[in-house]
């Protein structure tokens, strides 16, 4: 045991001293002034009355003027399309903004997938060339849209997405969002997805700029119609068409949706971490181990093993917070918390159990009220 908590602590310092995927890179370039065509945001919303005041202005004032946003009311009960429609009026954007309402679900399609076909057909009738794909909970500062034009030109890329950069004001978002985007970047290493090379591909859907024609090409929102992690499916399958994709960060693209405690957290995880691991309880099995033994157990050899393996669970340590503490200042939490990446990483064990759990008990995933049955 002594010689794989030696291997484990080596890897850290490997991934500490050549690794790029801890890095809060790449950002998106800054906005030149350019012509790029008609550009139309979808807002999928079901149910965000509370949030659209603080996300639905700022979109309204996007310093790129060929530009329409398509808010796609999804049978929402809280009055979501009047406060849209309310706020297009009062910041004088109505010439920008248009409401749709979808049908009814029907049986095969994810629903946030449905309402963003709603959106998607709207926006092809308004003439878009390019398709900004956010969520109603996200605040883009004013010139995100330029940014994100401005890097697909300069990087020749026609699929450009950005990762929010989540709250952490309350302690389990504290303790447990850093770790949730540090988890995706060790997942989908965002300069391999910027790789033509690479077949490695993902997204964040808050934010993910695409050509028009692209996605035509990869077959449509139709293609990922019972996709539970829409972006990821969504970038797989722009670049098997042959799309170049960017993955980065910027901090005026910011997510407003809170997390009171760590069940919040869960219920979020647990919606997709299973499907993350395709139903397979042999990948389960080996997830839950590789999390304990990369992550948890050098912090249990620090505390209670003795000689040799308290050196290595020690180096170990070290690296492992050295990696993790861009992102935690990044995300605006005091350094310390880098410290707490072993407990988080314990919880998230739990969570991807817990996902695995709801599964076999018939519940494949939990979107806005929606419950979408396992096979």
């Amino acid at each position: 045991m002594a010689w794989l908590l030696l291997s484990v602590a080596l890897g850290w310092v490997a991934y500490a001293l050549v690794g790029r995927r801890w890095r809060v890179e790449p950002r998106l370039e800054a906005p030149v002034a350019g012509r790029w065509g008609r550009v139309v945001a979808i807002v999928p919303a079901r149910n965000e009355a509370l949030e659209l005041p603080a996300t639905l202005p700022l979109l309204f004032r996007q310093t790129y003027t060929d530009f329409r946003v398509v808010l796609v009311d999804d049978h929402s009960t809280d009055g979501t399309a009047k406060v849209a429609q309310q706020l297009a009026e009062e910041y004088g954007a109505q010439e920008r903004f248009h409401l749709v309402q979808p049908p009814p679900l029907p049986s095969g399609w994810m629903g946030k997938v449905w309402a963003q076909r709603a959106g998607y057909e709207e926006a092809a009738r308004l003439g878009a060339a390019w398709v900004w794909l956010t969520d109603a909970d996200i605040r883009h500062e004013p010139d995100v849209l330029e940014r994100l034009l401005s890097t697909a030109e300069r990087h020749g890329r026609d699929f450009v997405s950005v990762m929010a950069r989540l709250r952490t004001d309350t302690l389990a978002e504290k303790l447990l969002i850093p770790a949730f985007t540090y988890f995706f970047a060790m997942l989908y290493s965002f300069h391999r997805i910027g790789n033509d090379r690479c077949p490695d591909a993902g997204a964040a859907g808050g934010c993910m700029l695409v050509r028009r024609e692209l996605l035509e090409r990869a077959g449509g929102l139709e293609v990922i119609r019972d996709a539970v992690i829409d972006d990821v499916a969504l970038a797989r399958a722009c670049k098997r068409a042959g799309g170049r994709l960017w993955l980065g960060y910027h901090p005026g693209v910011q997510s407003t949706r809170g997390y009171g405690s760590v069940q919040a957290v869960a219920d979020m995880v647990a919606r997709s971490a299973y499907t993350q691991l395709g139903y397979n309880p042999l990948l389960l099995g080996a997830c839950v181990l590789g999390l304990f033994l990369v992550f948890v157990w050098p912090m249990s050899a620090l505390l209670f093993a003795r000689s040799a393996a308290r050196w290595w669970g020690a180096v170990a340590f070290l690296a492992m917070v050295r990696t993790y503490m861009p992102l935690v200042r990044y995300l605006g939490c005091a350094w310390p918390w880098a410290l707490t990446l072993p407990v988080a990483a314990a919880l998230y064990l739990w969570m991807t159990v817990l996902s695995a759990w709801r599964y076999y008990r018939g519940t494949r995933t939990r979107w806005k009220g929606r419950e979408y049955r396992a096979a």
